[in-house]
Parts: structure tokens; C-alpha cells; sequence
């Protein structure tokens, strides 16, 4: 009985002093052995001209913006013309 109160006791204490520190403690595991593929990935300003090699967010960003000029200037070019006429109707009538 007295060795198994011992054996509490010094795993008590154990864990005491290890679990504050512990928890501070990163564990990664195998995440840092694993080398790339490919050649590394740039910032776009860097390589305007090479978007394979754009990293992915800054790549999205690019995209998103792109596609968005497109259907705005096309909204814009396509329905400039019709703005027009209807103002020159309403000045005709009055």
C-alpha cells in the first residue's frame, strides 16, 4: 500500500510540473519533413507574367478582379448606347 502512495505521489508530481509546460509545447509531428514540389510559389509583382508560379490567394485575388472588369466593362459597353436614347425621348416630348 505504501509503494502504490509512492507511485501516485511521484506521477502527481510529475504531471504537475510537466502539464503547464507541456501545453505550451507545439507538437508537429511529421509536418516539418515533408519538402516541396515544384518550384516555389511568388508573390504576384514578383513574376506578373508567370501566373503558375503566383501563390494561390494572391492568385484568386488577381482572377476574381480580372473576371469582375470583364462583365463590368462589358455591362457598361453594352448598355451605354440605350441610356442615351431613352433621355434624348423624354427631352422630345416635353
Amino acid at each position: 500500500m505504501a509503494a502504490s502512495l509512492v507511485r501516485r505521489a511521484a506521477n502527481l508530481t510529475r504531471l504537475a510540473s510537466s502539464s503547464p509546460s507541456a501545453s505550451l509545447v507545439p507538437r508537429r509531428g511529421f509536418a516539418g519533413a515533408a519538402d516541396h514540389h515544384g518550384p516555389p510559389k511568388v508573390n504576384v509583382w514578383e513574376q506578373p507574367t508567370n501566373p503558375g508560379n503566383w501563390k494561390e490567394e494572391q492568385f484568386v485575388i488577381v482572377s476574381l478582379s480580372g473576371w469582375g472588369l470583364l462583365f463590368f466593362s462589358g455591362y457598361k459597353f453594352f448598355t451605354k448606347g440605350k441610356k442615351n436614347e431613352e433621355e434624348k425621348l423624354v427631352e422630345a416630348t416635353h
